[in-house]
Formats: structure tokens, sequence, C-alpha cells
């Protein structure tokens, strides 16, 4: 049997894959990437996700692309209170897997502004209630606010777990999520030996709690990346990288890992396929 990957977290609607998108499509479903999730985090490229899905969607060589539409911690000062609305009412139209990403963010000296960080914690709370309300997971953002994120989250009694995107908090806080219903989004970071307190947390907590992720057009695989430049773009066609450091790391094979990460995405994210027979709904 083939290895085959989903890609739970991408922004691969972003305006630096518009020239070769469909080629890239192609390409990653060669790799094995049968399917793809797009990532809101602004309300006013919310038709974008949706354009760029039907498009992959109705390209016969393409990864199944599937939505989750959300309010960006980190755009905090471009978000509006009509952002929510517009987020419910396009929930109500499309057929979405997921809320996100939305969480908390305290990475910059401005993110940690009382008042700014005071409405993160407001759009996050709106944003868990709208996922309630829809019945839907959420892709969580969380930077330097693991405490405060899995308070939220408590305080909301949200049940419908998750994934952890881009997860980097410690082992405590990994089995903290663990416990609330969350998977752990993890992209080409791990291929970096400095990364040691990730690679530290996916030992800890074993392929069981685990799914991948490139959130391209970042996050490129250390293998990926091109000598001399700043910046690399990630694409989804190198998430076989990040599998391939697991399998490593967990002393797990490739085939017996893809298959355990594949049923992972499947239950957080509510899809009932079974392993290699992604399909548009």
């Amino acid at each position: 049997m083939s290895i085959v990957l989903i890609d739970t977290h991408t922004h691969f609607d972003v305006e630096v894959f518009d020239l070769d998108r469909m080629v890239l499509a192609e390409q990653a479903l060669q790799h094995g990437v049968q399917s793809l999730v797009l990532i809101g985090y602004l309300a006013q490229h919310f038709e974008r996700l949706e354009r760029v899905q039907r498009q992959l969607n109705q390209q016969l060589h393409s990864p199944v692309t599937l939505l989750a539409p959300g309010l960006h911690p980190f755009y905090i000062q471009q978000h509006h209170d009509n952002d929510l609305i517009q987020l419910d009412g396009f929930l109500k139209v499309n057929t979405c897997v997921a809320v996100g990403e939305i969480g908390l963010d305290t990475f910059t000296a401005e993110m940690k502004q009382p008042e700014v960080y005071q409405r993160q914690k407001d759009f996050f709370s709106q944003q868990l209630e709208i996922a309630k309300n829809h019945e839907l997971p959420v892709m969580l953002h969380i930077r330097r606010a693991h405490g405060d994120s899995l308070a939220i989250l408590k305080q909301h009694h949200f049940k419908n777990g998750g994934i952890a995107h881009a997860f980097g908090g410690g082992i405590e806080e990994a089995k903290a999520f663990i416990k609330l219903g969350f998977k752990l989004g993890i992209n080409g970071l791990v291929t970096d030996p400095n990364a040691k307190r990730l690679r530290t947390v996916v030992q800890a907590v074993g392929a069981e709690h685990l799914v991948l992720e490139t959130d391209c057009p970042d996050m490129t695989p250390l293998c990926c990346r091109v000598a001399g430049e700043a910046h690399t773009r990630n694409t989804p066609v190198n998430l076989p990288a990040v599998l391939d450091e697991l399998s490593v790391l967990l002393n797990l094979d490739k085939q017996v890992l893809a298959e355990k990460l594949w049923q992972n995405t499947r239950q957080c994210l509510g899809l009932d396929w079974e392993y290699g027979n992604a399909r548009v709904s």
C-alpha cells in the first residue's frame, strides 16, 4: 500500500501560489498528499478561500481541498465585530471541517498590550461559541499564551476538540490540550535538530496524538530549504519530509505512521474517509 497523507494546515490560497498553484497541487498529489485544508485568517479573504477550494476540487489531479475559516489573533487589529457575523454566515453556506485559525498570540510587545490582548480573548471566546453552534472543531493558533488558551477552552466547556496548530508548548501543556480532545499539529519545524523542545514533546506524547501540517508558505522543512534564500516558500509537496522526520523520531515504520496520522486527522476533523480514500463530499 502506498503512503498517503493529509495536510491539516495550509495557506495555499495566498497570492504567492497564484502563478503555480495548480501545478503544485498536482505534484502534491503525486507525492501522496491526498487532501489539504485551507485555513482562514481574515474575513476579507473568506471568499478567496472558497474560490480556491472550488478551483482545486474541480481539477482532475489535485488533493481534496477542505475549508476552515477563522479570525487569526495576530491580525486582531484588522478584525471588526461584523467579521464574526460574516464568519457565522460563511459557515452556514459552506461545508467546513473546522473554525480556524483562532486563539491567542503574545509574540510581540504590541500583542501583549492589555487592551489588544483582551480583544484577542474576546474574539477567541466568540469564535469558540460559533464553533459550538455549528458543532465544529477548531484550529488553534497559540504563541506564548498556552495557559490562558486552556483556561478559555475550559471556561467555554469546549468539547469539540480540533488541532493545536504548530504546537509550541512543553510536555505538560501538550498533555493538557490532549486531555481536552486536541491533536498536535506538527510541521517542518520538527526537522530542525535545534527544535529540541518540540522534538521532545513529539517523543513524549507519541504518534497517537499527532497530525501533519505544512503551514505553507511558511515552516519549510530543513531539507527543502534553498541555500542562500532568506525564506524558501513551503508547499504541500514538502509534507512527506515531516512524515520522514517523525518516523525517525518515533522509531516507527513510515507506512504504519502514515495510517495512524490519517486516522487521527479523520477523528479530529470528523471525516468518514478510509485510509487512502479522500473524496469530495
